[in-house]
């Protein structure tokens, strides 16, 4: 965002804050990367407004509120391996490169996947590792994760997800049928089981399994 005028800056950040989101780094970091190149064509004018945009294959961007909601709500450590399901733009994918060590992100569409390493290389992120792949049944080979996103809804926490979460580690989701309201559910895995915790209502589109068709 270094090239934004003051004023833009500020709304932009006033926003944020103003929906919640208060963690000073995860503010901190969404300063510092530029939502810009994440959007396309008509909507790169509306990068700075805090709404979520189309981009390729029917997906979208998500709002830059719900992107600092889910991130603080995730506690990222700087020494954390992160699993996101659901790459889309890489807008998510970098805010979280700039606070965990490794970012794993995962996505069915590779033309998603293919236009997101683009930016990552454009913005020297060499922490992010994009893959297509099944989402839903996550990274085994590179499990277990200290901390896991998904972008997508679920009806429930997606078990392979669950199991590839290291004790200790936490999982943001959002969970609910896709018609209906959607709620952002937080996972802590502990010793004995997991523990649920209930955010906020959110909307996403759904968590589908197989590869999509590349556009």
């Amino acid at each position: 965002m270094s090239g934004l005028d003051p004023e833009t800056k500020m709304q932009f950040l006033f926003a944020l804050r103003s929906k919640g989101v208060t963690d000073a780094r995860v503010l901190s970091v969404i300063e510092s990367i530029d939502r810009g190149p994440f959007t396309r064509g008509i909507f790169a004018q509306r990068a700075y407004e805090d709404m979520p945009l189309p981009i390729a294959c029917g997906q979208t961007i998500s709002q830059p509120s719900v992107v600092g909601i889910m991130t603080q709500a995730l506690q990222v450590n700087p020494r954390d391996k992160v699993l996101e399901v659901g790459t889309g733009s890489g807008y998510q994918a970098a805010i979280l490169s700039k606070l965990a060590r490794r970012v794993y992100t995962v996505d069915r569409h590779a033309r998603l996947v293919r236009e997101a390493r683009e930016i990552f290389e454009s913005l020297h992120l060499p922490n992010i590792t994009a893959i297509t792949a099944d989402g839903s049944h996550g990274l085994p080979e590179q499990a277990p994760f200290d901390r896991i996103i998904v972008t997508a809804a679920a009806e429930d926490p997606p078990g392979p997800l669950l199991a590839q979460l290291r004790i200790g580690g936490i999982m943001v989701v959002p969970v609910g049928q896709s018609d209906t309201v959607q709620t952002l559910i937080r996972v802590r895995r502990t010793e004995t089981g997991y523990e649920y915790d209930e955010l906020r209502p959110v909307r996403f589109v759904p968590l589908l399994e197989g590869l999509g068709k590349e556009g």
